[in-house]
């Protein structure tokens, strides 16, 4: 069913909450958990690494390459394509970087790797964005499946990046909400100003996250149909 509204004014919330919970992420590593460092004697440093770089580098950036087509509704496709293609690779490998720091400081600090939840989906999400990264680009950039055949995978490969993005978001969710336990474990204030702000981060991610997804599922213009994007297969 048409929801008749086009999507440009979800991708402006989306940009608003975005910028927000990007400050909000680095106000927490930074003036509440002391700051990020690639080497310390402080492994927490270490670890600060890991939220700022899978919220902004993984999470945001990946939101701007689904929300491309959407923001940018009269750029040439094969431009909107390529960077959709490039936003979703930088995201990749900024995502890999953010789990490479939290193994490093799990490592460093004497602590066991994958034993909660947050670590398993967060394997597994990383996992699947590769496969769609690298199932997008043979089929629709290099060297390219038949038209007939891009138009029939499409749809799937739409379902499954959105499905992804929406597991990813869920995961962030478990990350702070397991970050928090272990700070208020260790005696942080449970009414104190960095554990409402963590969990009014989180409150806006998940916001935002909603944003892009009725920002994807919306068309630029009310005379599209609906869907993600009105993309030629040629």
């Amino acid at each position: 069913m048409a929801l008749g509204v086009r999507a440009a004014p979800f991708t402006y919330v989306a940009h608003a909450l975005a910028v927000a919970a990007a400050a909000m992420v680095l106000v927490w590593a930074i003036h509440f958990r002391g700051g990020l460092a690639i080497e310390a004697t402080n492994k927490n440093l270490i670890f600060n690494v890991h939220p700022v770089l899978m919220l902004i580098g993984y999470i945001i950036i990946g939101s701007e390459a689904i929300m491309v087509y959407k923001v940018f509704p009269t750029l040439h496709h094969d431009t909107a394509k390529l960077i959709h293609l490039i936003l979703h690779g930088i995201a990749l490998v900024l995502g890999a970087v953010g789990i490479y720091f939290a193994f490093k400081n799990h490592n460093e600090s004497g602590i066991a790797n994958l034993y909660s939840l947050h670590s398993w989906i967060g394997i597994g999400t990383i996992t699947l964005y590769g496969v769609q990264w690298i199932f997008g680009f043979v089929t629709f950039f290099f060297p390219g499946a038949a038209p007939n055949l891009r138009k029939s995978l499409l749809p799937w490969h739409i379902l499954f990046g959105l499905f992804v993005y929406i597991l990813a978001l869920a995961n962030a969710e478990l990350g702070f909400l397991e970050k928090l336990t272990f700070l208020e474990s260790g005696g942080l204030d449970k009414y104190g100003t960095e554990a409402f702000l963590v969990n009014f981060t989180a409150l806006v991610v998940v916001l935002f996250g909603a944003s892009v997804v009725v920002a994807a599922i919306t068309p630029a213009r009310l005379e599209e149909p609906q869907g993600y994007a009105p993309i030629p297969e040629s």
